[in-house]
């Protein structure tokens, strides 16, 4: 899992007819203390994520385990809207 906070939006007129109703979104890996790391993922928003919202991203298989998800061209989906991220000491 990728912990990371939405940062744009993808549209795309022309895209595989499999892809058709998916919003995607611009997701920037983040550190668990909230620092940004390097890259971008894009990814298919299941959970109706919003700007600037800490969430969690699978990649790979599981991204296409996700309702709605399977057969469909997808690397990456948004699978939750992470409320807060606490470290032990």
């Amino acid at each position: 899992m990728i912990l990371g906070r939405v940062v744009g939006t993808i549209v795309a007129t022309r895209k595989d007819p499999r892809l058709e109703g998916f919003k995607l979104l611009i997701v920037k890996p983040i550190a668990p203390d909230g620092k940004d790391e390097s890259g971008y993922v894009i990814a298919v928003d299941t959970v109706s994520a919003g700007s600037k919202e800490t969430v969690l991203v699978v990649s790979g298989s599981s991204a296409r385990m996700v309702d709605g998800c399977k057969d469909k061209p997808i690397d990456a989906s948004i699978v939750g809207i992470v409320d807060t991220v606490s470290l032990d000491k």
